[in-house]
């Protein structure tokens, strides 16, 4: 075979796995969104019509909260889904590791929330969730590259 040939075929091959990779970790990351949000609605505004939830008056540390349980169902699916080849053998190096990514993921979010709350004076359901949508957006990005390059990793 020639070598424009091959370079297509490993070319065509690394963008299959990536794509592959990138679909299954986006199912994880989607679930693991709907948690996070739910449950982050759920913790500030409560049921709809049913009054506050009982972190209405906490709501960055109900954005902690929410990514914490996401990011726990976050490793689990990851770890024995997406990258199920590739994870390293020390369970405890894997989830520190992660553990870190995830806390700057966490900070990433949460900052958003921040800065839409106290910096520009926003408090609404509406301003909320944007800020959360676009705090996960970048913190997701980060996440990608960096369990691909750095946590799950074979061995």
């Amino acid at each position: 075979m020639s070598f424009p040939g091959s370079l297509t075929l490993r070319v065509g091959d690394a963008l299959r796995s990536i794509w592959r990779e990138a679909a299954k970790f986006g199912i994880v990351g989607a679930l693991a969104f709907v948690l996070d949000n739910g449950g982050y609605n759920l913790l500030v505004f409560g049921l709809p019509g049913g009054g506050d939830g009982p972190m209405a008056a906490a709501p960055v540390q109900a954005s902690v909260l929410a990514t914490g349980a996401a990011t726990i169902f976050s490793w689990v699916g990851n770890r024995y889904w997406t990258y199920r080849h590739q994870r390293r053998e020390k369970v405890s190096q894997e989830l520190t590791l992660f553990l870190i990514v995830n806390v700057i993921g966490l900070v990433i979010t949460a900052g958003t929330v921040f800065l839409s709350r106290h910096l520009i004076g926003l408090d609404s359901a509406l301003a909320d969730n944007v800020a959360r949508i676009f705090g996960w957006v970048l913190a997701t990005l980060f996440r990608f590259v960096t369990y691909r390059r750095y946590v799950f990793v074979a061995p």
